[in-house]
C-alpha cells in the first residue's frame, strides 16, 4: 500500500493520506550505531539502516543510498570520508589541463555499485516490495563540477564548447547510472543536481536542461518515474526546472512550497520536500517537527505532493522528531490535536552570539554560511571559492559557519543571511546561493580592502 500511495502521488494523483519519504542516507547508520563511512561501504549495513528506518518511520519510499560521489569516485576523484556525513570530493581530474580523454571509463561494475546492488537485494528480501525505492544519481552539472572544480564557472564564459562536451559526457554517465538502478528494480530515479541552485536561469537553460532531459527521457522510455532534486535557494530557476521532462520536483526549505506547487501543477508535475532539515529536524524537538509537518501538508495539499525533507537527513537527527512527522502522516487524531495545540515559542534570539566589529578589524573577513562544506556540494564549492580568493590577497580571513550547530545559526541570523550557502564580506551578504567566479569574488574582496585602506 505504501509504495502505491507514493507512485500515485508521483504521478500527480490525489491520495487518501500524504505520501511520506524521509531521505534516509547516512542517518540509517545512526539507527544501527555505525558511522557513515562504515555504512556506505557495507551492503549489509545499508540494508539494515533502511530496514530500521522502515520500522521506525513507516515511510512509503526510501533512497537506497544518498551519496553524490559514487560516480565521481569511479572517474578518478579522490574522496575525503567522514563519520557523520557522506564523503566529499577533494581532487578534480579535469583541473589544471586534464582532458576528457584522461578520465577512466565509467562502468557500474566498478566502485561501490556492486555493493549497492547487494544492498537492494538484501533490503527487498527483508522488507519485501511495499517500499518504493529511489535510485539517486548525481546530476550532470554537479558531476561536471566534481570533475573540473570551481573553474567550471569561469569556463562557462571562456570555453563554452568544452563545457558542453563535459556535460554531454556527464549526461551519458547519468543515463548509465539510471539504467543500473532500473535493472535492479527501483521505482524512481532521482537526479540530484544541487549545484544548479548556484547558477542563473539563462545558464540553466544553456548548460543544464539539455543534459538533464535525456536522462528523464530514458527513465520514461523504461516505464519508470523520475524526480529532479535541487538543494539550496533555486527559486530563480523554478520556472526553467518545471520545463524539464522530469515527473517530479523536490526542493528544500529555501524555496516557497506554495510557489512550487503553483508552478509544478501548471506544468503537470508532482512535487515534494521542504521539511526543515536543520532548524527543525536536527536541532528542534517533536513539537517543532509536528508544526513543520503540518505547515508542509497545508502548503502541499492532497494531490501530487510528497512530504519529505529537502535533502538527505543529517546523521544525528533525533529519531523522535521523524517519528513525530510520521504521526502527522498516519494519525488523523494526532494531527487534529497538533493543529490546535498551543506550543511555546522556541525562537532563539542568539543574544550571546556576537559577530566581530568588522570595521575595526584590520583584515577583511569572509564569512561563509553553509549547511556543512564537508557534506553539501554547493557549500563545499562556495568555501573553496572563498579560500581561493583569499589566497590572492593578503589580510583576508575565511570563516565557515555551519548551520548544523547553534553558533552557525546565530551567525546566519545576525548577518541577515536568507539562503544557504552565502558569502558575506565584512558582515554584508554579498553572494547568496550563487557561486561567484574567482575574478568576481577577488574584485569584491579588493574593493573592501580599499575601503579599509589595505590595497
Amino acid at each position: 500500500m505504501g509504495k502505491e500511495i507514493l507512485l500515485r502521488a508521483l504521478r500527480g494523483e490525489a491520495t487518501e493520506r500524504p505520501a511520506w519519504v524521509p531521505f534516509v542516507g547516512v542517518h540509517g547508520g545512526a539507527l544501527i550505531h555505525q558511522n557513515a563511512t562504515e555504512v556506505l561501504r557495507d551492503p549489509a549495513a545499508i540494508a539494515a539502516g533502511l530496514a530500521a528506518a522502515v520500522d521506525r518511520y513507516r515511510p512509503d519510499g526510501l533512497p537506497v543510498v544518498f551519496d553524490l560521489q559514487v560516480e565521481a569516485e569511479i572517474l578518478g576523484c579522490e574522496l575525503h570520508w567522514a563519520e557523520m556525513g557522506p564523503p566529499s570530493v577533494v581532487t578534480h581530474p579535469l583541473e589544471n589541463g586534464g582532458t576528457l580523454a584522461d578520465l577512466p571509463a565509467f562502468d557500474t561494475t566498478k566502485g561501490r555499485y556492486p555493493l549497492i546492488r547487494e544492498a537492494i537485494t538484501r533490503f527487498r528480501a527483508d522488507k519485501g516490495e511495499d517500499i518504493g525505492l529511489y535510485g539517486l544519481i548525481t546530476g550532470p552539472f554537479t558531476l561536471a563540477l566534481h570533475l573540473k572544480g570551481n573553474d567550471i564557472f569561469l569556463d562557462m564564459y571562456d570555453d563554452e564548447d568544452g563545457i558542453h562536451d563535459l556535460l554531454k559526457r556527464c549526461s551519458d554517465i547519468a543515463i548509465q547510472a539510471a539504467d543500473f538502478y532500473l535493472d535492479q528494480g527501483v521505482d524512481v530515479i532521482a537526479v540530484v543536481d544541487p549545484m544548479t541552485s548556484q547558477i542563473s536561469p539563462e545558464h540553466f537553460q544553456q548548460f543544464v536542461a539539455p543534459y538533464l532531459n535525456p536522462v528523464f527521457d530514458r527513465v520514461r522510455e523504461r516505464g519508470a518515474l523520475s524526480s529532479l532534486f535541487v538543494c539550496g535557494d533555486a527559486t530563480r530557476n523554478l520556472e526553467v526546472m518545471c520545463r524539464t521532462s522530469c515527473d517530479n520536483l523536490s526542493i528544500d526549505e529555501n524555496i516557497s512550497l506554495p510557489k512550487l506547487r503553483q508552478l509544478a501543477s501548471a506544468a503537470g508535475k508532482s512535487f515534494g520536500g521542504n521539511l526543515k532539515l536543520t532548524t527543525v529536524l536536527l536541532l528542534g524537538n517533536e513539537d517543532d517537527a509536528r508544526r513543520d509537518a503540518l505547515r508542509c501538508l497545508a502548503d502541499g495539499g492532497d494531490k501530487g505532493f510528497i512530504l519529505a525533507p529537502g535533502c538527505d537527513l543529517p546523521y544525528a537527527v533525533p529519531p523522535a522528531n521523524l517519528e513525530a512527522v510520521a504521526d502527522m502522516v498516519y494519525d488523523d487524531f494526532k494531527r487534529e490535536i497538533a493543529s490546535h495545540q498551543s506550543v511555546a515559542d522556541h525562537t532563539d534570539s542568539f543574544d550571546d552570539i556576537t559577530p566581530p566589529d568588522y570595521q575595526a578589524e584590520s583584515d577583511v573577513i569572509i564569512d561563509v554560511v553553509t549547511l556543512d562544506s564537508a557534506t553539501c556540494p554547493p557549500c563545499q564549492y562556495m568555501v573553496t571559492a572563498a579560500e581561493k580568493a583569499a589566497s590572492k590577497s593578503g589580510g583576508v580571513r575565511v570563516v565557515e559557519h555551519k548551520i548544523t550547530n547553534r553558533d552557525g545559526l546565530g551567525y546566519m541570523t545576525k548577518l541577515g543571511v536568507a539562503a544557504i550557502p552565502t558569502i558575506c564580506i565584512d558582515g554584508k551578504p554579498t553572494f547568496a546561493s550563487i557561486i561567484p567566479t574567482l575574478p568576481e569574488l577577488v574584485a569584491a574582496v579588493e574593493k573592501q580592502r580599499a575601503v579599509k585602506g589595505r590595497s
